[in-house]
């Protein structure tokens, strides 16, 4: 162990080097951490030297992070938040509190949960600050990375990614899968049968983390696979397909009877086996030390509870 080495490298190094991980920007970095620009050009450059790597380097307009420097990111974010835990034994203030958390969900999500748990939180912690992002520009790595705190997302419950034993799931709902079509489709006023179901073209959802989902295996091994004709980031923008034309829109049904975008369309059982559907909660598991997140955590359950 190099004892010289490892003091050159202060928790200020390290703070300074997660947040520009999260920001990909000096000034933006500066303004988080209540620093000028220079002074924090300055620990980077300290930690530059310490480290023989450049971190992060210029692409056009763009700061983009080394492989060190992304490989370094999940050590950093658990380093911290264990200084973090050893800094804040005392009971957790939410009325005291100043800080920030990062949450990602789908659009659809934010219909359940997202204004009454803002609504909640802030008549609470006023001081805490709340970024609520769109799943598809914030992944499962973000959470390892420290960027994100939690991700919420609907999901077949064979989906959750084995792979990533560092991510805790949790169930916050349970849900049903229905179809959704206008009233003007052929099929609205009738029961959907499977050959109804799999006769027309469909809208789909892509998530390119999670894996291909249980009932669309079931269809292909029972029947054949149903035809995706239009591939979409959310249930917003599917729904609001259905409403143009004669595409049909697997979902949620929680969603269904919540969303204005699915407002007028007829909603209809699905004719097979699904499996079974949920929105679920992710965190990185050493989040958890962190009193100010279990208690954010704390917050979404009852938030969920209440739906």
């Amino acid at each position: 162990m190099d004892l010289i080495k490892l003091s050159r490298v202060s928790m200020k190094h390290l703070i300074t080097l997660h947040v520009m991980l999260d920001t990909l920007s000096v000034t933006v970095s500066a303004e988080r951490l209540c620093l000028s620009p220079s002074s924090v050009s300055k620990t980077l450059s300290q930690l530059r030297e310490s480290l023989n790597d450049e971190l992060f380097y210029r692409h056009g307009n763009q700061l983009i992070a080394t492989p060190l420097a992304r490989r370094l990111g999940p050590t950093v974010h658990q380093m911290i938040n264990e200084m973090n835990q050893m800094l804040t034994q005392e009971a957790f203030d939410p009325a005291s509190y100043q800080g920030r958390f990062s949450l990602a969900m789908r659009e659809s999500t934010f219909e359940l949960l997202a204004a009454r748990l803002s609504a909640r939180v802030l008549s609470q912690a006023p001081g805490m600050r709340l970024e609520i992002c769109s799943r598809d520009s914030m992944g499962f790595d973000s959470l390892s990375k420290g960027q994100l705190d939690f991700i919420i997302l609907p999901h077949d419950k064979s989906q959750p990614p084995s792979s990533q034993s560092n991510l805790v799931w949790e169930r916050l709902l349970d849900d049903e899968m229905v179809c959704l079509m206008r009233p003007e489709h052929p099929l609205a006023a009738y029961s959907l049968t499977i050959d109804d179901y799999l006769r027309f073209n469909h809208v789909g959802i892509s998530d390119g983390e999670l894996a291909v989902p249980y009932f669309e295996l079931q269809l292909a091994q029972q029947h054949r696979h149903r035809r995706v004709s239009v591939q979409l980031p959310d249930f917003g923008s599917a729904a609001v397909m259905c409403h143009e034309s004669d595409l049909l829109f697997t979902c949620s049904k929680k969603w269904a009877e919540t969303a204005r975008q699915a407002k007028g369309l007829v909603v209809k059982s699905l004719p097979f086996d699904y499996g079974e559907v949920a929105y679920s909660l992710v965190w990185h598991q050493p989040g958890m030390n962190d009193p100010a997140q279990r208690w954010l955590y704390e917050q979404i359950v009852h938030v969920a509870r209440e739906s």
